[in-house]
């Protein structure tokens, strides 16, 4: 039993001295069995291969959502949106025409919007227009009718180739008093023209007047024609202005041919026919 103690203390002891030598050995065949067995060395360490691979997984999964695969309908939706990305249709309303003939359009719209206002603003002249007529017609016609009034009320002259030889107011031994109107000398048989439209209310003989016509005019002035060698109207008959009422003479008391012209508003007492002549649009 000694000696089996002591062979296997040897072979102990042998193997612990040998041990040294030998672990030196195993550690180099270890050494150089990892780095024949590790190829990844310069590979980038875990973390960095761990991010790639959750990027990689999201790029995945949004790509894959709901199982890992599109159906019919959604990929048919995409197919549609790829399509209106090009046909004009999309979140930009671009319309897919033509700029060149959107521009034609926008001057065709602007054309036809001018051209409408100008119609409209022709028709507003026109219609503006015939009214203004309408308003000058009118004032036309006003005017016409206020001018022939006006030319019913003017006078004129009761005879032609004549000279005043009396004057309203005067004095002399051939009147009883003051003259009491305005004489036209003209030759005997002269025309005598009424001086303005009315009615003739009185004709004959009057004594120092001689013979006498008496015209009423629509306002009431009585226009006497005195010293008449003819008369040539009667009494009721109407009158207008410038018509021949008789002729000149020299009948009652005178000094030679010529009509007395007397002036009486309202038939009353007379006035002077001079500015009465000159009132109605006539100067003596």
């Amino acid at each position: 039993m000694g000696n089996h103690r002591a062979d296997r203390r040897g072979s102990e002891g042998t193997a612990s001295e040998s041990t040294p030598v030998a672990g030196a050995r195993a550690a180099g065949r270890r050494k150089a069995t990892r780095r024949q067995a590790n190829p990844f060395r310069k590979i980038p360490a875990v973390p960095t291969i761990v991010g790639a691979v959750a990027i990689i997984a999201a790029a995945g999964g949004a790509v894959g959502m709901g199982g890992g695969q599109l159906d019919g309908s959604q990929s048919l939706q995409l197919s549609a949106g790829a399509a209106d990305a090009f046909n004009g249709t999309d979140a930009f309303n671009f319309t897919g025409e033509d700029p060149r003939a959107q521009a034609i359009s926008r001057d065709a719209d602007r054309l036809q919007q001018a051209q409408q206002a100008a119609a409209d603003l022709k028709a507003s002249v026109n219609q503006q227009s015939e009214q203004r007529n309408a308003e000058l017609a009118s004032l036309a016609k006003s005017a016409q009718n206020r001018a022939d009034e006006i030319a019913k009320n003017l006078w004129v002259l009761p005879t032609v180739g004549y000279h005043l030889t009396a004057r309203f107011g005067q004095s002399s031994g051939l009147w009883s008093h003051n003259h009491t109107g305005l004489d036209f000398a003209a030759p005997t048989g002269t025309p005598i023209f009424a001086i303005a439209n009315g009615v003739i209310t009185f004709t004959g003989w009057d004594g120092s007047y001689g013979y006498k016509t008496v015209e009423t005019l629509p306002d009431g002035t009585e226009i006497w024609y005195a010293h008449q060698s003819a008369i040539e109207v009667s009494v009721g008959q109407k009158v207008i202005q410038s018509a021949e009422i008789g002729k000149i003479g020299s009948t009652g008391n005178v000094t030679g041919p010529h009509v007395h012209i007397e002036v009486r508003p309202g038939g009353g007492d007379p006035v002077d026919p001079y500015p009465a002549f000159v009132y109605h649009g006539v100067t003596p």
